[in-house]
């Protein structure tokens, strides 16, 4: 669970700290998932690329 304090009274910067962390988290990212109902096969294919992307960009950073 995400937690920010609000210290003297500067909620902007509380909440630009708030968005960073739910992004960190994953929690941005999960919300637009569940916006509307995804299938199981849906949910596999998207795994999958995901993964395949993943692969990808490690492979990308490796020196040569």
């Amino acid at each position: 669970m995400v937690r920010i304090d609000v210290r003297e009274n500067d909620v902007e910067h509380a909440l630009r700290k708030l968005k960073k962390a739910m992004n960190r988290e994953g929690i941005i990212r999960e919300i637009k998932f569940r916006r509307h109902y995804e299938k199981p096969f849906e949910i596999r294919q998207r795994k999958k690329r995901e993964a395949e992307r993943r692969i990808r960009k490690s492979e990308s950073r490796r020196p040569s």
